[in-house]
């Protein structure tokens, strides 16, 4: 069993970090997965629901050790990418000698061409947890 797919959505919380989702050999999909920052670093969280009894249950999770290391390293890593792109200084294009195009030949750019995953990132800032949240479970995969 590989993970195939990461997708990570930064939050700015003072514990909770980022929300991430994962896909298992192209074909299984695990959504709400949280990036904690804890005392001894950051962890992960498995995706969870509330009990009557105001208890959290795991709604999915790893059931040996070697699994939850494979998966925690990987997310952890995605995770440490993501924060490094999203805060490095996007660099201008080096400019080439490039000959004129004629004006009717220059199709407009289109606002599409930004990514759902950017969407996701810009439009996350500022808003509340429950917000956020909300905002992760309408993204996914499955969205063109």
């Amino acid at each position: 069993m590989q993970i195939t797919e990461i997708k990570v959505f930064p939050v700015d919380e003072e514990k909770l970090k980022a929300f991430v989702s994962i896909v298992f050999d192209q074909c299984f999909m695990v959504n709400d997965i949280k990036v904690i920052q804890g005392k001894e670093g950051f962890f992960i969280s498995m995706p969870s629901r509330r009990k009557r009894n105001g208890k959290f249950k795991d709604v999915a999770h790893p059931l040996n050790n070697e699994t939850r290391r494979m998966i925690e390293d990987q997310v952890l890593a995605e995770y440490d990418r993501a924060l490094k792109e999203r805060d490095a200084p996007s660099k201008p294009a080096p400019v080439e000698s490039v000959e004129p195009v004629k004006e009717e030949s220059v199709e407009p750019v289109k606002e599409e061409s930004v990514t759902q995953s950017e969407e996701s990132q810009e439009s996350a800032e500022g808003k509340s947890l429950e917000e956020v949240a909300e905002m992760h479970l309408r993204d996914s995969f499955w969205n063109p």
